[in-house]
């Protein structure tokens, strides 16, 4: 190879990347993240959802224990499960909203509770509640 060819090759080598180049990149690279967040999103909310019917599930748990040790039956509220050592703390749905409780319940079990979250949009009696009675 002769010196002029050399420098040819070594000054495309070096020459880097277009704007063009760089721009359809970075295209690509917001298109994979577009997709993958809107999976990631959607997989947050279930689990969400999931986590706020195990809290229900834990409260249920709760009550079954001081039922069986209280003649009264039903705490008032949430908070006499608390103040009675049954829970650790007040709980929460995902969202970190207070659940809604009422004991006894009126649907189904008339010896449990009815345990209600308001759901993502935070409004009781919505289509996204997460009710106890529907587990």
């Amino acid at each position: 190879m002769d010196g002029n060819m050399r420098k040819r090759i070594a000054r495309r080598s070096t020459r880097g990347m277009t704007l063009v180049e760089i721009m359809v990149v970075v295209a690509i690279i917001g298109m994979l993240m577009g997709t993958v967040g809107v999976y990631a999103y959607g997989r947050l909310e279930k689990a969400r959802v999931n986590d706020t019917k195990m809290v229900i599930h834990n409260i249920e748990q709760a009550l079954v224990h001081y039922q069986t040790d209280n003649t009264d039956g039903c705490p008032k509220a949430l908070g006499e499960l608390v103040s009675q050592k049954y829970m650790a703390k007040e709980p929460k749905d995902a969202w970190g909203q207070s659940l809604m409780f009422v004991c006894p319940g009126t649907h189904g079990n008339q010896d449990g509770a009815d345990i209600w979250s308001k759901g993502k949009d935070k409004v009781d009696g919505s289509t996204d509640d997460i009710k106890s009675w529907e587990l």
